[in-house]
């Protein structure tokens, strides 16, 4: 299987085929099952293939669907840097069945499930060693569930996001009181802007492909995001302090619609699902080694980073667990099978 990263040009063909439903259906209804499955995979980040987790986890798949002798009968067409759209548009796309697969933290998808919002609440994972224990463990499973009855949507594999997240400013950020009045992008997603507004900073949700420009313009003050993902954005040509609040271990979520893969014969869908989580496996690891090279990379372009004051972040934010646990009771187990993994 050869790599397609697609032009702006063929995505406007892709769509229109699309809208006259050419491209998936036919792969797999009656006797054309036989044909080669299309399948779009979409990402909001950069084409990289070492700092971007959208493109690792497609090269690892295309990996995983050649050794179990799949490229033949599945073809996977990769879209990175929003050309599918923005994320809170494309992931409302895979609920329709309109795009196949989309790699994306967990957090975009809280805007249909608000459940999912749980994986965003600030310091609630330690590691993603210990994110891991806690998804073996079944913390996982009620949010897979509620997303599938709720947005038609399987999340058939979990991998990292390649760093925890923290903030790059245009100044230091020692302490809560660092963040007062500065405009810190984050997630269109409310509980993760409430969580930034806890730390102390003017929380302003923006979508990824807007960033660059508002950092430019001045609009932003700064983002909070995992290194890797500041490299291959190259946001750190526009702010220079990177300060490790590491506040959310974000889990990568490999999303598709259910729809979609139910149209699968049992046995091929076996044998992509397989393929799809020996690819999150590889991605975890690849997460794990690169956000120090990616702190590296940071400082050799300028930026400074800061070793904040932690704890007095995680004490201002410990509120918003307890108070998200009595408007949502439903996520009191997850949040105590995760906490009882915790080290």
């Amino acid at each position: 299987m050869t790599h397609r990263a697609l032009t702006r040009r063929s995505v406007f063909k892709a769509s229109a085929a699309l809208s006259a439903g050419a491209i998936f259906a036919p792969a797999l209804i009656g006797r054309a099952q036989a044909a080669t499955i299309k399948l779009k995979l979409s990402s909001s980040q950069a084409n990289d293939p070492k700092y971007a987790n959208g493109r690792v986890y497609y090269d690892n798949l295309v990996k995983h669907l050649k050794s179990n002798a799949l490229d033949d009968q599945i073809e996977v067409a990769f879209f990175p840097d929003n050309q599918l759209g923005q994320e809170i548009d494309v992931i409302n796309s895979v609920k329709l069945g309109v795009i196949d697969l989309m790699v994306s933290g967990s957090s975009i998808s809280a805007n249909l499930v608000p459940l999912v919002g749980t994986f965003d609440l600030g310091y609630l994972f330690s590691s993603f060693p210990q994110q891991t224990r806690a998804f073996d463990a079944g913390a996982a499973k009620p949010i897979e569930e509620a997303l599938l009855k709720g947005a038609n949507i399987r999340i058939i594999a979990w991998a990292y996001n390649f760093g925890s997240r923290s903030v790059l400013a245009r100044k230091a950020v020692h302490e809560p009181a660092d963040l007062a009045g500065l405009k810190i992008r984050t997630l269109p997603n409310p509980v993760i802007t409430e969580c930034l507004r806890l730390m102390g900073a003017a929380a302003t949700p923006l979508a990824m492909g807007e960033i660059y420009t508002a950092l430019q313009a001045g609009v932003l003050d700064g983002l909070e995001h995992d290194p890797p993902t500041i490299v291959a954005s190259k946001f750190y040509e526009t702010a220079k302090f990177y300060s490790l609040t590491e506040h959310n271990f974000s889990p990568l979520a490999i999303y598709m619609s259910n729809g979609n893969l139910g149209r699968m014969a049992p046995k091929l869908r076996d044998g992509f699902l397989d393929a799809a989580q020996a690819a999150a496996v590889d991605t975890r690891a690849h997460g794990l080694t690169t956000e120090q090279e990616a702190l590296a990379v940071l400082q050799k372009n300028g930026v400074t980073v800061v070793d904040c004051d932690r704890d007095a972040f995680r004490s201002r934010v410990a509120v918003q667990s307890e108070n998200f646990m009595k408007a949502r009771p439903e996520s009191k187990p997850i949040i105590e099978a995760i906490r009882a993994t915790s080290v």
